[in-house]
């Protein structure tokens, strides 16, 4: 018996590379036109949608049973499709704890929640061995580096709740906090750029959501030349494919980036 599902839209790519993960490819009939993971899907899936945009005559036509999405700023797509009656589970994780929650909900609505959770298991020891490895340097007495995660530079834009908490979790403290657990993006600006001079980050991560990150541009901010990251040179970009997904991508290579930019710092 074929269980849950069997036309499945993702409007985002998180759930797209976890059913592809799960051997659960076939029930997709669309994918959101960022979609770069996996990298094939962009050839076998038809294309429908932007983040904030979709063409949902396009969708209705695919004959979906069910259409993910991701977060409030979906709200009006899904909205359509419902009066459209299809069926839409909107997501809305924030936390590597929710993303973990929102990726066994879509393992047991495809039948797979046996082998979601042993995949989950999985990417949970390998944060753990993260956090052993980020101990044992602090054991022997190595400082944790400040860092700055940005993720839009035109105004400045700090990183979001499971950037933030993966990055502790691979040896870096946030400099900003007290702004990661504001789910919008424009309530993570940050006004003045002086301000982040202030708390003078060692190591600076930049991820502009789909721009190239230009690590000579924030080094020529005026006023920037006495921050500690741009003094050593220490300016790094993580895709934000690889960061900004709320899904397994984050979960691993982007924690795992993360991690050896601030324990190459440490171990200096």
């Amino acid at each position: 018996m074929n269980l849950g599902p069997q036309r499945i839209v993702c409007l985002t790519e998180e759930t797209t590379e976890w059913l592809y993960l799960l051997g659960q490819e076939h029930r997709i009939v669309g994918i959101s036109g960022y979609t770069v993971r996996p990298r094939r899907a962009r050839d076998e899936k038809p294309k429908v949608s932007a983040f904030l945009t979709a063409k949902v005559d396009k969708i209705l036509a695919l004959q979906p049973d069910c259409v993910f999405g991701f977060s409030d700023l979906q709200a009006d797509i899904a909205a359509s499709l419902i009066r459209a009656g299809v069926q839409v589970t909107v997501f809305n994780q924030r936390s590597v704890d929710e993303i973990f929650s929102m990726l066994y909900q879509v393992a047991a609505m495809v039948g797979c929640a046996d082998d979601g959770l042993a995949r989950i298991a999985v990417m949970r020891q390998r944060l753990e061995a993260i956090r052993a490895e980020v101990a044992a340097l602090e054991a022997t007495g190595k400082r944790r580096p400040k860092v700055f995660f940005e993720e839009w530079d035109e105004p400045h834009i700090s990183g979001i709740r499971w950037v933030s908490e993966l990055l502790g979790m691979a040896g870096g403290d946030d400099v900003f906090p007290e702004l990661a657990c504001e789910s919008l993006g424009k309530n993570r600006i940050i006004a003045d750029g002086a301000e982040i001079v202030r708390r003078n980050p060692d190591i600076i991560i930049g991820s502009w959501c789909g721009k190239k990150f230009r690590p000579e541009k924030v080094a020529a901010r005026a006023g920037w030349q006495d921050v500690a990251a741009v003094k050593t040179g220490q300016l790094f970009e993580i895709k934000s494919a690889d960061i900004l997904q709320p899904g397994p991508a984050a979960l691993t290579d982007g924690v795992a980036q993360m991690h050896r930019i601030v324990t190459n710092w440490m171990a200096r």
